[in-house]
């Protein structure tokens, strides 16, 4: 279903960015047997922008949505993962345009790492230990974002 924020912003430099109003994204954890910490990163199909590099399941925001509500709506569409089985702990804007469009990564966690079930956005699910993310080949922006997301990690878990 196409919401009202589905559309791209152009900034006067000519990039692009997807979501009239914004977009958001759900960096989701869940803690692995071993103790570690496992996130959801979604192989983002070939067709899409910056198709191929691995990110967070999101999207654009529409006008009546946080970003928050936005980042929980895609994970469900994009990952089958329910708003019910996670519990938010922060939110960071973690891209700014010169247009004034926004970025937001939305930090949640889960109890476990929960099945996940791919739309056409994507190639591949996957839990990714977090020590592993930077490994694979990212979402520009999300590579970008993934250093001081560690440290908004690290600072909301200061046992690890």
């Amino acid at each position: 279903m196409r919401g009202d924020g589905d559309g791209w912003v152009i900034d006067p430099d000519g990039s692009r960015y997807w979501g009239r109003h914004g977009a958001a994204g759900l960096l989701l954890r869940a803690p692995l047997p071993d103790g570690s910490t496992a996130i959801l990163l979604q192989h983002r199909a070939v067709w899409s922008h910056q198709g191929g590099t691995w990110g967070l399941p999101g999207g654009a925001r529409d006008s009546h949505e946080s970003a928050i509500d936005t980042a929980v709506r895609e994970a469900h569409e994009e990952a089958g993962v329910g708003g019910d089985d996670l519990h938010v702990v922060a939110a960071l804007v973690t891209h700014q345009a010169p247009s004034g469009w926004t970025y937001t990564t939305v930090i949640a966690d889960i109890d476990e790492p929960v099945r996940t079930v791919a739309n056409f956005e994507s190639a591949e699910l996957r839990w990714v230990p977090e020590n592993d993310v930077a490994e694979l080949p990212l979402h520009p922006a999300f590579g970008n974002a993934w250093p001081g997301l560690r440290e908004r990690i690290s600072a909301l878990d200061p046992q690890s």
